[in-house]
């Protein structure tokens, strides 16, 4: 058991390497991929994309189907404050783990071979990160920290599904799944500049491969068109087509990430899923198609569910993104754009603001670099739209990321619900529980067990002290544990307690799609 990570195996070839080798445009795909900004039958399912908490907590969910001093349970969490975001179900209980599952939820004492002491503590279904990215060992630490059980690659995996499952199946301490990336394979099969447009042809052959890889279990497709700008509308429906069929949703990091063009890129967005029929969801909203018009870019996604499409969005809870120098991101009238100048750009893992005499050298280097340049207020307004959830979009695998990678779940709770309170605690829970669960399950049946606190749920759970919980994590040292995550559970078994984790529990499972 230990505070610290231990080190992990080699992690996959540095992005920023990769593309000070190959040169930046070339090699642009490959370097922000890798930091870019069956069910029991007590458990829930729903075929609606996303649903509002109820406002009043039903009867109890689960109640001990024997008498509790009849029964001894394997493990039992007593005395938290239990929350199910599924049904709104909120109070003072134990929670009985049998095996693999929760077996029971009263208001009277369980018996248990173990039993957590969760007094004044909340009691929660471990969080999904429905925007990370490969769960490689050191990341993953940094994810049962922040209280994530479940991490999902939804803005895509540099690799095919069945390398990818193979690679961390029976090896991994946090389930995971991921999505179909199109930047990477129009870059790695195809041949395609990151401003090349493919050709009628490559465009079949690109969803012919799209549907190959979902047959090996991708549960999404994801677009980077800002990444890779010579991605075309036609090319996006093409696959967008295939998720469909598939019945997966398409994510989105939109085009244009800037003051007047918000509209221009959710307006793409949305138009895929109108022409195609797609579910589809826009990737950290707060930094790529709702910055500074925040109010105004919900209400146009809003008027897209009132027309019957399937749209949802998530977001990271900070005033800055991050992205490398070297990347499209950059390109000149970046000042314009974001609204900001070289001061506002800190380099990651050091103190040092930018001023342009300092740019161009940083950015030969391809510096990891993060930019101030999300107005708070865009981040209440996006907290509280109820089709919003929390995505970090990063993974700490390598000692520097956005401190997002490590801290956005415990930020949410801390800052924004409990010390600012932009949202109430159990719509907070919603964002990074049952609301990711749901957009996923229909095509990925082990979601249907995840994001839920109900007997027969699996037993991935995370236990906080809502009065302490908070992000530490930091730009200048983004490897820092999150406060107040006291226990984490996966599968029934605690892998996080106050003193530590313990990183040789691999009990991670792939979250795969279900045959066609």
């Amino acid at each position: 058991m230990a505070d610290d990570p231990r080190p992990s195996p080699p992690p996959s070839p540095d992005r920023r390497k990769l593309l000070v080798a190959l040169g930046y445009a070339a090699a642009n795909v490959a370097v922000v991929s890798r930091f870019r900004s069956g069910g029991g039958p007590t458990v829930a399912s729903t075929d609606a994309a996303v649903d509002t908490v109820p406002k009043s907590p039903p009867a109890l969910v689960g109640a001990t189907p024997t008498p509790p001093d009849t029964h001894i349970y394997q493990r039992v969490i007593r005395g938290g404050r239990v929350i199910d975001p599924e049904t709104g179900f909120d109070a003072v209980a134990d929670v009985g783990i049998d095996g693999e599952v929760i077996a029971a939820i009263d208001r009277r004492s369980l018996q248990g071979l173990e039993v957590i002491d969760a007094k004044g503590k909340v009691v929660a279904p471990g969080f999904i990160d429905i925007l990370s990215y490969e769960p490689e060992d050191t990341g993953a630490l940094y994810k049962i920290g922040d209280g994530v059980t479940t991490n999902l690659g939804m803005h895509g995996i540099n690799a095919d599904a069945d390398a990818f499952f193979s690679r961390f199946t029976g090896n991994c301490l946090v389930h995971f799944g991921g999505a179909f990336d199109n930047p990477w394979v129009r870059n790695t099969k195809f041949d395609l500049k990151i401003d090349e447009v493919a050709s009628p042809d490559q465009i079949a052959a690109m969803a012919d491969e799209c549907e190959r890889q979902l047959e090996q279990g991708w549960i999404g497709v994801d677009f980077e068109p800002e990444y890779a700008p010579g991605t075309t509308f036609e090319e996006m429906a093409a696959l967008a087509r295939v998720a469909q069929r598939y019945d997966v949703p398409c994510f989105f990091h939109g085009r244009q990430s800037a003051y007047g063009t918000n509209a221009e890129t959710l307006g793409e967005i949305i138009r895929v899923a109108s022409e195609t029929g797609a579910r589809v969801h826009v990737e950290h909203i707060i930094s790529t198609g709702g910055t500074f018009d925040m109010a105004d870019s919900l209400a146009r996604l809003e008027r897209a569910r009132d027309d019957g499409l399937d749209v949802t969005a998530c977001m990271y809870p900070y005033d800055f993104w991050a992205t490398y120098l070297g990347s499209t991101r950059f390109a000149p009238g970046w000042q314009d754009r974001f609204r900001i100048t070289y001061s506002d750009l800190q380099v990651a893992g050091t103190s040092e603001r930018l001023t342009e005499a300092t740019f161009e050298s940083h950015r030969r280097d391809n510096h990891l670099t993060a930019a101030f340049a999300i107005p708070e207020g865009d981040v209440r307004t996006c907290l509280r739209s109820p089709f919003v959830m929390i995505g970090s979009d990063a993974i700490l695998t390598d000692g520097n990321n956005h401190p997002r990678a490590t801290g956005c779940f415990a930020r949410t709770l801390g800052r924004y619900s409990r010390d600012l309170g932009v949202v109430d605690l159990v719509d907070a829970l919603a964002k990074m529980t049952i609301l990711p669960a749901r957009r996923l399950e229909r095509r990925a049946p082990g979601l249907r067990r995840k994001g839920r606190l109900q007997r027969g749920a699996d037993a991935d759970i995370t236990v906080f002290d809502p009065e302490v919980i908070i992000d530490r994590s930091t730009i200048e040292e983004p490897a820092q544990y999150s406060a107040g995550v006291d226990h984490v559970l996966m599968l029934g078994q605690v892998v996080k307690t106050p003193e530590g984790i313990d990183d040789t529990k691999r009990l991670g499972r792939p979250i795969t799609g279900q045959p066609a």
